[in-house]
């Protein structure tokens, strides 16, 4: 593989190909959305919980074209947060820029957690924080190495994980041909059970919370962005097919699952282990059809494939520090970059906040679960937020310039607004859900803490106007030329 030398300056390393930011971004979507939540969503939508992949699905998509029309324009390692900060307020970026580590950090726990559940299905004794502990030590390590080491290892991670996916699904339908008819077994197991909106169309409504961090990770093609050859190249092309992929996975693996075997003797399989989010329903169909070898066989895979989400949302965790801080949101020392383009202090701090779900393991083993998709799902829908309101005032800004966006997203501002709808959507949903409701309050509390903090920085930066750093960082963003990237 070709390289491409360091930025000057000590910058992010440019070696990053078309086929790794795909597969980088593939890698942080397909895990325990997937794997894991389907669990979950099957509990409460039954069937549609397929309706429910496909529409968040569809406001994915367009989310990553308001993004992807952005990043054409400036590629930068910090993506949203930084876009945020020129085209929204300063605050604005301070609050994307957090918010996002937050969420990544919660979802790298999530997927350490979610790695422990599945490997007990070989070994159901073995405690979660011990596999937790044992890839965390592994994945930071690959990712200290180098830009380039991290992005093959994700490459055949995240490649494996498609191809068995991808096997799955057709495996999956040639049981459903060689047995249609069969008891359990046909197209009818979409509406035989209660019909297709088992729990009433507010069901599948309620589900899309869950559905929604299926998602989470499809944004970090922003962070990839700075290491991508041929960004204004590259990232269209990326951002095309990553959501028709991942729609394809969600909706294709779905469909399956749900007519080779009887969802309802499905979900009491699931709930035999103490909670919705006890294991994988793919590896349990498998095994209950009396397969053990390809059960064994995906619940390897399905191991492998939260790593390698693990390994994705560690690395835009690190660029996002990187990121923030060289805009001045965060300590300066996390904006330095080590001889191999490595962002080391970042990766540091990434690494230790996603260590912590050893500890929630020991401590919470059966709820860490549940609160953790809880609090992903509520951080994802303020990104989303951020993104669609940034992305509405770039193009206010663009049309004031005389400029014409190379990568438009289409039907905007329309569509804009119809994705904050079902954002909106979305978040009424958690707040119906007892499990989740905690979680809504709490945004209020999050969006107003971290407002008080940006604004006691600040008046600690103006009281500071005598350095030469702290004048920079007041500077406010001149959207006239090119912003500085990270």
């Amino acid at each position: 593989m070709d390289t491409i030398e360091a930025t000057v300056g000590g910058g992010l390393q440019r070696n990053l190909r078309n086929r790794h930011i795909q597969l980088i971004a593939l890698g942080g979507t397909i895990g325990v959305g997937l794997f894991l939540g389907s669990a979950g969503t099957l509990r409460m939508a039954g069937p549609s919980m397929l309706l429910g992949y496909a529409i968040v699905g569809a406001m994915a998509f367009m989310i990553m074209r308001f993004l992807g029309e952005m990043l054409v324009e400036n590629p930068v390692s910090h993506s949203f947060s930084h876009f945020a900060h020129c085209y929204w307020s300063k605050f604005a970026g301070f609050f994307s820029g957090w918010n996002a580590i937050a969420l990544y950090a919660l979802a790298a726990m999530l997927e350490l957690s979610a790695a422990g559940k599945f490997m007990q299905f070989w070994w159901p004794e073995l405690p979660a924080w011990v596999t937790a502990a044992a890839a965390w030590a592994l994945l930071n390590t690959l990712n200290a190495i180098n830009v380039r080491i991290y992005g093959e290892t994700e490459f055949w991670f995240a490649l494996i994980k498609v191809v068995a996916i991808t096997a799955m699904i057709a495996f999956g339908g040639y049981l459903l041909v060689v047995n249609y008819g069969r008891p359990g077994v046909g197209l009818s197991n979409l509406w035989a059970y209660g019909g297709f909106f088992p729990h009433g169309v507010g069901g599948m409504v309620s589900a899309l919370g869950v559905i929604a961090i299926s998602f989470v990770g499809i944004e970090i093609i922003g962070y990839a962005a700075a290491e991508a050859r041929d960004p204004e190249k590259v990232i269209p092309k990326a951002t095309r097919q990553i959501v028709y992929r991942v729609l394809l996975f969600y909706v294709g693996s779905g469909f399956v699952l749900l007519t080779i075997f009887p969802w309802p003797e499905l979900l009491q399989r699931l709930q035999a282990g103490g909670d919705a989010y006890s294991g994988s329903p793919f590896a349990l169909v498998f095994a209950a059809l009396g397969d053990k070898a390809v059960a064994n066989i995906l619940n390897l895979v399905i191991v492998s494939a939260t790593l390698s989400a693990y390994n994705s949302v560690v690395y835009s965790s690190s660029r996002m520090l990187c990121g923030i801080a060289r805009q001045g949101h965060a300590p300066k020392a996390l904006a330095r970059i080590n001889r191999q383009g490595i962002p080391g202090p970042a990766l540091a701090l990434s690494a230790m906040l996603s260590g912590l779900c050893v500890i929630l393991n020991l401590v919470l083993a059966e709820q860490v679960i549940t609160l953790l998709i809880s609090l992903i799902t509520t951080a994802a829908l303020l990104m989303w937020v951020a993104i669609i309101w940034t992305h509405l005032r770039f193009r206010r800004h663009t049309r004031r310039q005389g400029g014409r966006a190379a990568y438009a997203a289409p039907a905007s501002p329309w569509s804009n607004w119809l994705c904050l709808a079902l954002v909106v959507a979305v978040g009424v949903a958690l707040f119906f859900d007892p499990q989740s409701r905690t979680s809504i309050y709490a945004i209020p509390l999050w969006v107003g803490g971290l407002w008080l903090i940006h604004r006691a920085l600040r008046r600690r930066l103006r009281a500071m106007a005598t350095s030469s750093r702290a004048a920079d960082i007041l500077q406010a963003c001149d959207v006239s030329r090119p912003p500085p990237t990270c």
